[in-house]
């Protein structure tokens, strides 16, 4: 595995925020996940699901780009590693909305 350089760095900070970018194009917030769960929760998580899947493809291109830069699997490693890390905890967030809000009434139009 190649050291934590500059470089290394970098690329799992990009796809990380590549990762949440997504996440934030393509879903509404967690909370808003748990407050509609009962009413809308294959709605909210076909949209996670999606957002899954554009980072991940994106990710997928930017760690084989990086590894077909030189450096092989090591220079791949750390764009997935950021991406995927990312991934998992966005859907875990997610997926634990989607259960806090099941059961519960979705608030009332207007109210605050």
């Amino acid at each position: 595995m190649a050291s934590l350089g500059t470089e290394d760095a970098i690329a799992f900070g990009v796809a990380a925020d590549l990762t949440y970018t997504v996440f934030g194009a393509t879903n509404s917030s967690p909370q808003t996940t748990e407050l509609f769960a009962s009413d809308r929760a294959g709605t909210l998580m076909k949209y996670v699901k999606l957002g899954a899947l554009q980072a991940a493809v994106l990710i997928g291109v930017m760690a084989f780009r990086a590894g077909s830069n030189g450096g092989g699997w090591a220079r791949a490693f750390w764009p997935a590693a950021g991406g995927v890390l990312t991934g998992a905890m966005m859907w875990a967030m997610y997926a634990h909305a989607l259960e806090a809000g099941k059961g519960q009434s979705p608030p009332a139009a207007g109210r605050r």
